[in-house]
C-alpha cells in the first residue's frame, strides 16, 4: 500500500534510485541520523497515531496530504497487517533528485518489516531536508 506523495511515482523511484549517479551510500555522516528519525517517525505509525506522525513529516507531505486523510490512509494500510512483530534496516541512500519531486536532499531508508499477519514486508521511509536544516519524512511505502 502506497501513502504519500509515492502514490504515483513507487515504481521509478526504485527505478531511479538504483540509476541516479548523485547518490551516496550510507557512508554519508547524515546515515545515523536520518535512519534514527525515520524509526521514530515509524513508532508514531505503529501506534496509530496519526495525528502525531503527521505533525512530524516535512512541509511537503503536510501540504500534499491533509490530515484527515492522512489518518485514513495510515489505518486503511496498517490495520489489515496487525502489530509490528520485527523492523531491521536493509540500506539508506542519499539523493539530490528523483523523477517528480524538487531538487533538494533526500535520504530513502529501506525497510524489512514483519508484521502479526504479513511475515514478509518492505517499508520505505523517505526523508528530506528542510529549510531549517532538519530531516524529516516527505513519504512512506509498504510494500
Amino acid at each position: 500500500m502506497v501513502i504519500g506523495w509515492l502514490t504515483v511515482r513507487c515504481a521509478a523511484l526504485v527505478v531511479a534510485l538504483a540509476c541516479l549517479s548523485t547518490l551516496a551510500l550510507a557512508q554519508n555522516p547524515d546515515a545515523t541520523t536520518v535512519q534514527g528519525i525515520a524509526r521514530d517517525w515509524l513508532v508514531l505509525t505503529d501506534r496509530g497515531d496519526a495525528g502525531a506522525s503527521w505533525d512530524a513529516a516535512a512541509r511537503q507531505f503536510r501540504n500534499a496530504l491533509p490530515r484527515e486523510r492522512w489518518a485514513d490512509s495510515l489505518r486503511k494500510a496498517r490495520e489489515p497487517l496487525g502489530a509490528l512483530a520485527q523492523r531491521a534496516i536493509l540500506s539508506t541512500t542519499f539523493a539530490t533528485s528523483f523523477p517528480g519531486a524538487p531538487d533538494g536532499n533526500y535520504a530513502i531508508v529501506l525497510f524489512r518489516t514483519s508484521f502479526e499477519k504479513k511475515a514478509d514486508a518492505a517499508e520505505t521511509v523517505t526523508l528530506e531536508r528542510e529549510a531549517d536544516g532538519v530531516w524529516r519524512v516527505v513519504g512512506y511505502l509498504i510494500r
